[in-house]
């Protein structure tokens, strides 16, 4: 890697992790403040502070050195138990995290994920404005050789107007109508040099997901086009892009999990510098767009029902809410310290296929 590249990547890197972090902990920071919760610091990074300051609150702001990750100290956020009589004379009164209600503490815990989901529907909707949105048309770009398509005579350039009576309007109403007609024969209407034609295709046929037959017609649409919303409109599209991302993100994560998606494709912090330069290089909108994907991501993670996890805090305080008092210590102990070695290992695992994709076992090896 060339140096100014690397310069690139790691530049991009942190301005796209630092937002993320950023709003994830204001999530947190907010939610706290809301339920009267005293918030002693709030940091981006981790490790000596490079930047500090106090607000009038006696919240400490700082940004430190290592800048993988964050995190917001809320006060009396330790049990009780935990620590000694001299620390827990010097909590205020109704101000502690753990003197407050389950449900005050869930919706602080909640607030980070939330505020990634939310980050992601704003962004998406800015680029909706002023981007435009990307709306694929149902214009065939390519026909696979030996294919359904092929063999009616479906040629690259064919608009789809109709099928069997169903209006067409963009690429995905095409793959979603034809999807539910597997080896099945179906009439097209189409487009052909300003003239209509109607073509009838047999559907090919594939298992999809839970072994659900799919129906398959074998084209690849076009280059999208870009139409520009009005602000009302481009909240609710970004509302529904930042579901379809957290849809397409579980849909990806259970392909891995049934053996159906090669787990190779899981990056960890390299990659996603790597990425982050690469989608740098191609303008301001692409990162923003890089920006909201990995926002959802972020937020999706974070509800994993893993202990040290915020999922895995809500387990445990949805349990405390139906059983009338907290899960053991003991038992916390254990599952954070499972938790611990399960994202421990998912880290480990990410870094070994980043570093195989950048070609680092090859150089060696050579």
């Amino acid at each position: 890697m060339h140096l100014p590249d690397f310069i690139r990547n790691v530049g991009a890197f942190l301005v796209v992790l630092g937002v993320l972090v950023f709003v994830h902990e204001l999530g947190h920071y907010l939610a706290a403040r809301w339920r009267g919760v005293h918030i002693e610091a709030f940091s981006i990074g981790f490790g000596r502070a490079l930047l500090s300051w106090t607000d009038r609150v006696g919240t400490v702001w700082k940004l430190a050195w290592i800048p993988l990750g964050g995190y917001v100290k809320l006060h009396g956020q330790e049990r009780p138990e935990d620590v000694d009589e001299a620390t827990r004379a010097k909590w205020l009164e109704g101000r502690t995290f753990h003197g407050k209600g389950v449900g005050s503490r869930a919706i602080v815990v909640a607030a980070g994920p939330v505020a990634n989901f939310i980050l992601a529907a704003v962004l998406f909707a800015f680029l909706f404005v002023t981007a435009g949105r990307p709306v694929s048309l149902p214009v065939i770009g390519d026909v696979m050789p030996q294919s359904a398509a092929a063999s009616a005579g479906l040629l690259a350039g064919d608009r789809v107007v109709a099928i069997d009576g169903q209006k067409v309007s963009r690429f995905e109403d095409l793959q979603r109508i034809v999807a539910g007609a597997p080896d099945r024969t179906i009439a097209v209407d189409i487009m052909r040099d300003g003239a209509p034609q109607t073509v009838e295709v047999h559907t090919g046929a594939r298992d999809g997901v839970l072994g659900r037959r799919m129906g398959v017609l074998g084209v690849r649409g076009g280059a999208p086009e870009y139409q520009r919303l009005d602000p009302g409109s481009a909240i609710v599209a970004g509302v529904e892009q930042t579901w379809d991302v957290l849809v397409q993100t579980l849909q990806g994560l259970g392909q891995m999990l049934s053996g159906a998606r090669s787990a190779d494709e899981l990056s960890g912090p390299l990659g996603i510098a790597q990425l982050s330069g690469q989608v740098a290089s191609l303008g301001i909108a692409s990162l923003i767009s890089f920006i909201a994907v990995l926002s959802v991501n972020l937020g999706l993670i974070n509800l994993f029902p893993i202990p040290i996890l915020d999922g895995g805090h809500l387990v445990l305080y949805l349990i405390e809410a139906l059983r009338g008092r907290p899960v053991p210590p003991r038992l916390q102990e254990i599952g954070f310290r499972a938790g611990f070695a399960v994202l421990a290992g998912l880290f480990v695992f990410a870094t070994w296929n980043d570093l195989s994709h950048l070609g680092l076992f090859h150089w060696v090896k050579g």
